[in-house]
């Protein structure tokens, strides 16, 4: 994994404060800091965010493919959230070091990785969705592949005005269709 040194980084981003067995990202307090400049924000990709729901304990399966985008530089980890959703529907935000025997040390390498960007109110939508007894990941990401691209097209007079994304599962019914008519 590449490690990141704050001499490598740009006004008003800091790299996770943590050994170089942790993320190994760049962390991006864009709504927090009053070092960034126009500029940055202007050159950054879109940012996407994500919550995924677990209905056993975090595993950590996810995070060698996620730490190996981060590498790439296709993704740039703005924050993360672990989150609790309890049988009795409560909902919290769950450190690291609180987590449940090997939970922990499964995603021990996020530690330092949440910037607070996510906050109360994202933690709240998220458990408006979640099911009662199940663990809950939201990431928030900068889709750094795409920041040429995105800056052109706001150099150019361009927008976004939508975008959207088609679950892998609705694919695949709409492609199980089309070979059964096809038979």
């Amino acid at each position: 994994m590449a490690e990141i040194h704050s001499d490598d980084l740009r006004p008003g981003i800091r790299a996770a404060e943590t050994p170089s067995d942790r993320v190994p990202c760049t962390v991006t307090r864009v709504a927090d800091s009053k070092e960034a400049t126009m500029t940055d924000i202007e050159d950054m990709g879109p940012i996407d965010w994500v919550l995924i729901e677990f209905s056993g304990p975090l595993t950590g399966k996810a995070a060698p493919p996620l730490l190996d985008l981060v590498d790439r530089g296709l993704i740039r980890v703005l924050d993360i959230m672990f989150i609790a959703k309890h049988d009795d529907g409560s909902v919290e935000a769950i450190e690291i070091e609180n987590m449940p025997g090997d939970e922990a040390v499964h995603v021990s390498v996020f530690e330092g990785a949440g910037t607070g960007l996510l906050g109360e109110d994202d933690l709240d939508a998220a458990g408006g969705v979640l099911e009662p007894g199940t663990r809950a990941i939201m990431l928030v990401y900068e889709n750094s592949w795409a920041a040429p691209f995105a800056k052109a097209i706001r150099e150019g007079g361009g927008q976004l005005v939508d975008s959207g994304r088609i679950p892998v599962q609705s694919i695949l019914a709409t492609l199980e269709e089309l070979e059964a008519e096809s038979a």
